[in-house]
């Protein structure tokens, strides 16, 4: 599935640095000091000496001006505590609410079943969504450091206000209040609906929310990253166990929020339920400024999607030039000048080679006549873009059908929050003679799984697939993501399995005791292997993929995975409630487990999944990872390339 590089599979690995330029070829690597290339070495013959096309370029330049390069000091494992802690308490204010958030409209706002439900659907899509929005300011303008920072307090803010619903009893409807008997006609007591004000004052909450997670969360993993010097062999293997621990940290968050955060919520007060998050919230920010003097900060570098858009405009209005092929092997001769000027970006730090991918767009850095200034830049942005510019958009392009494959991946997991709860209400949840575990507190179990599996993967299976396969992370992403796509289908099999049982035995045993919701446990702890490769897979392929520039638009693209296979679920039960059923028959999903056939529905969306895991092999079997032409060169007074091809 790829190949990330030639060199991993070797019996002798090369050496840390160069393994790790192999391997992690999109962060960005900074040197100690300019080294000036010897007259006859590559790096003096041009600044795309091998230019992706396998052709010579002329030597343009005899002088070299080099930038100041200055050696990143990072934080390391030291600034860890401050950015994963306020990660953390973020993630716990907002999953706190989401855990219970539906039983606190119910209860507290006197919400129907359906106007609670699309109040939260709304408020996950725009959550979910708003990591793009925060990670196109951090990228173009705000930087990661300062957009977290602003995050942070609208967060604060979101908590304190949900909080100060639930506490002020002008913020929320009164109490519903019996009538008496004389005047009781219905089953249930009148309630007083919200008013818009208290609305209002709940969805200003709400928003806040919103705005603190799309920029916490597109911004922590690449800040993160940030923080270590992928040039050494410490820094390399602090990169690979950061992901690793970051999913812990944030499966350590789903184990307080569905356990503790709710328990206290229920059965001791909605005010310390909510306050509890609120006040760790602020405590994270202040643990977040601690660390300002050890972060790495790095610098925006102005609108990418501008510069995307830039490449798809300048390849149309090219898009009658020929493009020679790589391979050669015509007769004509074609001498076709690319705009390729050394990368002067600090973050920038990966030059790419032209590829023949996409070979449409490397029209966009083809030099035509009054294309260049006399200066040797070009006369207008949009009439010529750099050859670092069209790979970009190729990165963009290749990562596409990879990040297309994970929604249903992630289809399988968001049944745990919905089928899997009504099942377990079917079931005897008993555990012991009292105490009954809550039927929305099982997804536990998968979080136990990845909490259990993910240290035992770090410290002792990659070592040891490291010795094997030479690659610094034991496996390649692509297999790592595969593997996770694996487990999500057979998570929905035995889910599938463990239904028709359910149901058999509560069909044929009427009158008595149903069977033990523990029955459920193999479909979550398979679901937990999903997530535990799947999701920290996608993580890491997003962020070491995608262009060094745009790592936070990569990060953001993880969580519109997750809006995604909300929304593809919702589709699926949609068409099953239309399409099944008839002749006297419910349909599948019907209120009446025992009369529906769930079992049914968990195989088709086993079904899809063996489906999306033959595209997967597909799309991974043609994908090239991104790898760059050079690092850290000094900067050339070189503006044009010129590529041969016969």
């Amino acid at each position: 599935m790829g190949s990330e590089d030639t060199n991993t599979s070797t019996k002798k690995p090369p050496p840390a640095s160069l393994t790790l330029l192999l391997s992690t070829k999109c962060f960005p690597i900074k040197p100690s000091s300019p080294v000036l290339p010897a007259s006859n070495s590559p790096e003096n013959k041009g600044s795309d000496e091998v230019n992706g096309h396998g052709a010579a370029s002329p030597r343009l330049s005899a002088k070299a001006t080099t930038a100041a390069a200055i050696r990143k000091k990072p934080g390391g494992w030291k600034a860890m505590p401050y950015i994963l802690g306020n990660e953390t308490f973020e993630r716990l204010a907002t999953f706190g609410l989401l855990a219970n958030f539906m039983v606190y409209l119910v209860k507290m706002y006197r919400m129907d079943q359906v106007a609670a439900s699309n109040v939260i659907n709304i408020w996950m899509g725009v959550t979910n969504f708003a990591p793009l929005v925060g990670a196109f300011i951090s990228d173009a303008y705000a930087g990661r450091f300062r957009t977290i920072a602003f995050a942070s307090f609208a967060s604060f803010l979101g908590m304190l206000t949900m909080t100060l619903t639930a506490w002020l009893r002008q913020l929320h409807p009164p109490p519903c209040t019996a009538p008496s008997q004389s005047m009781m006609n219905a089953s249930h007591p009148p309630c007083v609906s919200p008013s818009g004000g208290q609305l209002g004052v709940l969805f200003l909450g709400l928003g806040l929310l919103s705005i603190g997670t799309g920029g916490i969360r597109p911004c922590s993993i690449p800040f993160g990253v940030d923080q270590f010097d992928p040039a050494t062999e410490e820094g390399a293997r602090g990169i690979n166990s950061f992901y690793n621990w970051y999913y812990t940290s944030f499966t350590v968050v789903l184990l307080i929020t569905q356990t503790l955060v709710v328990y206290i919520q229920d059965s001791v007060s909605w005010v310390i339920g909510f306050g509890i998050p609120t006040i760790l919230m602020l405590c994270s920010i202040v643990l977040f400024f601690f660390g300002t003097r050890i972060y790495v900060h790095v610098k925006p570098e102005g609108s990418v999607f501008t510069g995307i858009i830039q490449v798809f405009v300048v390849a149309f209005k090219k898009r009658r030039l020929r493009v020679p092929d790589a391979k050669g092997g015509g007769s004509e001769v074609a001498k076709v000048a690319y705009y390729d000027p050394p990368v002067k970006d600090a973050a920038l730090l990966s030059k790419l080679p032209l590829t023949d991918e996409f070979r449409c767009l490397n029209k966009a850095a083809m030099i035509l006549e009054n294309d260049v200034t006399a200066e040797g830049g070009p006369v207008s942005l949009w009439t010529l873009c750099s050859v670092q510019q069209v790979e970009e958009v190729k990165c963009l392009l290749r990562v596409g059908p990879i990040w297309a494959a994970g929604i249903i991946s992630f289809t399988a997991m968001t049944q745990q929050g919905t089928f899997t709860i009504s099942q377990a209400l079917t079931m005897d949840r008993h555990l012991g003679p009292r105490f009954q575990i809550p039927s929305g507190s099982l997804v536990v179990i998968s979080f136990l799984t990845i909490g259990l599996w993910l240290p035992f993967y770090d410290r002792i299976l990659v070592p040891a697939l490291r010795k094997v396969t030479g690659h610094e992370g034991g496996i390649t992403l692509l297999q790592r993501i595969g593997i996770g796509t694996v487990f999500s289908v057979l998570s929905m099999v035995v889910a599938g399995l463990v239904e028709r049982d359910r149901r058999a035995h509560a069909n044929s045993h009427p009158g008595q005791p149903p069977i033990s919701v523990f029955w459920l446990a193999p479909q979550l702890i398979l679901m937990g292997f999903c997530e535990a490769f799947n999701i920290i897979g996608q993580i890491e392929f997003f962020n070491r993929q995608f262009p060094d520039n745009m790592r936070s638009i990569a990060n953001s693209l993880f969580f519109c995975s997750f809006a995604g296979s909300s929304y593809l679920s919702s589709v699926v039960i949609a068409v099953v409630h239309r399409v099944t059923g008839g002749d006297g028959r419910p349909n599948w999903l019907v209120n009446d487990l025992n009369a529906g056939r769930l079992d049914y529905y968990y195989y088709l969306l086993a079904a899809m999944g063996i489906v999306n895991f033959g595209y997967f092999l597909v799309v991974a079997h043609r994908y090239r990872y991104k790898s760059p032409l050079q690092h850290n060169k000094p900067h050339f007074d070189v503006e044009l390339s010129r590529a041969t091809d016969v």
